[in-house]
């Protein structure tokens, strides 16, 4: 079975962050993803741009129409998200419990429903 994580962040947040606590938890999130991908449960794991570097993508009258965003209404936005393959509820949230920024914040935890096949 599937499951998405996914890690909201703030650019403030992780620029207060001293760079010595800074590598340090980069680290720990290594040796997470290093684990979890040697055993084939983490699909991937992917950290995302800073909402300044977004994008949004919209076709009008058939021609797409690319515009700076999303302006988000929320101070927090997308940072990250790990793709699991386990073997049932229970090993996915021990694994999120696990991803270090759990510690920090929160990890949403979502079952994939629907992949698509080729």
């Amino acid at each position: 079975m599937k499951y998405l994580l996914i890690i909201y962040g703030t650019q403030e947040s992780w620029d207060a962050i001293p760079p010595d606590e800074r590598d340090a938890m980069i680290a720990k999130f290594d040796a997470f993803n290093t684990k979890h991908m040697k055993s084939g449960e983490l699909l991937g794991a992917y950290g995302l741009a800073p909402e300044s570097e977004a994008k949004t993508v919209r076709v009008r009258d058939g021609m797409p129409v690319v515009t700076d965003g999303p302006y988000l209404e929320a101070k927090e936005y997308l940072a990250s998200t790990y793709l699991l393959d386990v073997a049932d509820e229970a090993r996915a949230l021990e694994i999120a419990a696990e991803l270090p920024a759990a510690a920090l914040s929160q990890v949403e935890f979502w079952p994939i429903l629907h992949e698509a096949s080729p």
